[in-house]
């Protein structure tokens, strides 16, 4: 039974199963580690890591939580604050929005592409381009922001870069909304999330889509991605603070360990911290070339057990309002013994989403997809048991995103 403990607790002889930080956050080869000497421990320490899952089977035990209790106490924590939580409701369906989402998020993608071409010909970038397309994202997630974000979840690798940009300013935006902010510093911090990576233009392609774990050479040249996106959107007219510092900060850690500064707590912008949060969720549920993404429970459970140290747990809470107990890309079953995909949140209970039933486990055979409302109660009504593995189904999951 793996555990969880401090990395303060951490003695030579233990096995690290799992270093429980972003595949970016930590400088070994692989997440699992047999600690044979001190310089590891010190290693794991640097990169800001508070806690790890250890092995007791494959060496020395220690103090903590075994990983069940871990995750029960997170769960807990998680099911208490969504019960707790009422924001406002959506003003229009996900089935209506869905068709504007497309075309919007097509366009989106259509256009980073464009603007990291051009500035890798040196040219600046265009800001009047971006402004209508940001506008029309940020009008969808006011209408709905289930339909555009269920979108952003469906990448392929070979765009993930600029299918990233996207779904970062989507989120970013939702982020936002969720905060009840103004108009004006949503649109902003959504141009600061179509924009954030523009620095990766200055990194080499056989660097950004290396299938295997970086060389602390190359970990050095992707860090400076952050510092060029700086420096191309402070040479832009038109690109306001709100935006630079989502492009700044976005690698920046509450508690000083993140780049390219280590800024720490309010040394960094609220903006910045916001996406932080967005940006690690977004890359840990995308698959890439070196590793396979989590499904979106699984990583909003991360981002929840990192807001301990790495996020300002304020804002977690606020993510986790805006993205939901049962994030948008969800198989859950339910007590009917259908199985269905979470398409969007019910913004008055975060326990009862938007879902679109797709499979009976009964008689073993798909169903007619239908779109249900579990917050509405009334003959045959529902309610979500557990999660699911969509593999463990043979399930496609964006299939039905679309």
């Amino acid at each position: 039974m793996t555990r969880k403990i401090a990395v303060a607790d951490l003695r030579v002889g233990m096995y690290v199963q799992d270093l429980n930080c972003g595949w970016m956050d930590h400088p070994f080869l692989r997440k699992e580690l047999a600690l044979t000497r001190e310089d590891q421990i010190e290693r794991i320490r640097s990169a800001g890591i508070r806690e790890v899952y250890i092995d007791p089977a494959r060496g020395i035990d220690g103090p903590g939580l075994d990983a069940q209790e871990a995750d029960r106490e997170i769960e807990q924590e998680m099911v208490a604050f969504a019960e707790a939580e009422m924001p406002k409701p959506r003003q229009t369906s996900f089935r209506e929005e869905s068709e504007a989402a497309r075309r919007i998020q097509g366009e989106a993608n259509r256009l980073i592409r464009d603007l990291m071409q051009d500035v890798r010909l040196g040219r600046q970038i265009d800001s009047e381009r971006v402004e209508p397309v940001v506008e029309n994202i940020t009008q969808s997630i006011l209408r709905n922001g289930g339909a555009l974000l269920s979108l952003c979840r469906i990448k392929n690798k070979d765009d993930y870069t600029f299918q990233h940009s996207v779904a970062v300013c989507g989120l970013q935006t939702a982020f936002c909304r969720a905060l009840k902010m103004g108009h004006e510093d949503i649109h902003e911090a959504g141009i600061g999330g179509l924009l954030h990576d523009i620095g990766k233009t200055r990194v080499p392609d056989e660097i950004l889509n290396k299938p295997g774990r970086l060389t602390d050479d190359e970990f050095a040249q992707i860090k400076c991605h952050v510092v060029e996106s700086r420096r191309i959107l402070e040479q832009t007219p038109g690109i306001s603070a709100i935006a630079v510092q989502v492009a700044a900060q976005h690698h920046e850690r509450h508690d000083g360990s993140g780049y390219p500064l280590g800024l720490k707590g309010e040394e960094i912008s609220q903006m910045g911290q916001m996406a932080a949060i967005v940006d690690v969720y977004d890359a840990i549920t995308s698959d890439r070339c070196y590793h396979k993404g989590l499904e979106p429970n699984e990583a909003m459970r991360k981002i929840f057990e990192w807001g301990k140290f790495h996020f300002n747990p304020v804002l977690v809470h606020a993510f986790t309002r805006c993205i939901g107990i049962y994030p948008t890309g969800s198989l859950v079953r339910l007590e009917s013994g259908r199985l269905a995909v979470v398409i969007g949140q019910c913004e008055d209970n975060l326990l009862q989403p938007l879902v679109r039933a797709i499979y009976c486990t009964r008689r073993e055979r798909p169903l007619q997809p239908l779109d249900i409302d579990l917050s509405r109660p009334g003959p045959g009504g529902d309610r979500i048991l557990y999660y699911e593995k969509p593999e463990a189904w043979g399930i496609d999951i964006a299939s039905h995103l679309t």
